[in-house]
């Protein structure tokens, strides 16, 4: 059954619509990724993550990848596509769980994990390093403030973490703001640990 009829199965709806956005960059350009409507899921914009990965550098050759609030994967899908070792999306949304696992194997991505899990749980137990973490928690959740002392713990050596807030977001003193910009609604920046 392909995989839209089955979410629409799932799902119970005959007028089920999937949401989709493109990967901008990498070896999956131009491939779409389709996600269900879920309260606070709202995909980074092309613009944002055209700029972000400007400021990364464009290609994550040897990166280990950690998307605590994966939502639609475009973060954690686009930094798979430009050559991350590995991408870990953790999702708690379990119809956005079986959204990704349907992306994953659609794109053939073999360096993506997938955890269903709380963000912040996650983050407090998980004992790997990454070089990059990016973390797009639902613009409503007051997450932040309790992440950013976790993630220091999360970060390799040089590592970084994207934060996307819909206000302006300040982090506290033992963190670096690398670069920072805002595009409409979204206020985004990349932090490195002190």
């Amino acid at each position: 059954m392909p995989f839209f009829r089955a979410f629409r199965v799932f799902r119970g709806q005959s007028d089920f619509k999937l949401n989709k956005v493109r990967i901008i960059g990498g070896t999956h350009r131009s491939r779409l990724i389709e996600f269900p409507d879920a309260e606070g899921l709202r995909p980074t914009p092309d613009r944002v993550r055209e700029t972000l990965f400007n400021w990364l550098g464009q290609t994550l050759y040897g990166k280990r990848c950690l998307d605590l609030f994966a939502g639609s994967g475009a973060l954690g899908f686009e930094a798979a596509s430009r050559g991350a070792e590995q991408v870990v999306m953790v999702e708690n949304n379990r119809a956005v769980f079986r959204s990704l696992q349907g992306n994953i194997a659609k794109l053939g991505l073999a360096n993506v994990a997938l955890r269903c899990e709380d963000g912040l749980k996650f983050a407090r137990q998980e004992n790997g390093l990454f070089d990059v973490v990016f973390l797009d928690p639902p613009f409503k959740s007051d997450c932040l403030p309790q992440l950013l002392p976790v993630l220091g713990e999360l970060l390799a050596p040089k590592g970084v973490a994207y934060v996307e807030s819909g206000t302006a977001f300040e982090p506290d003193a033992t963190w670096k703001v690398l670069k920072r910009a805002r595009a409409g609604a979204v206020n985004y920046q990349l932090l490195e640990r002190i």
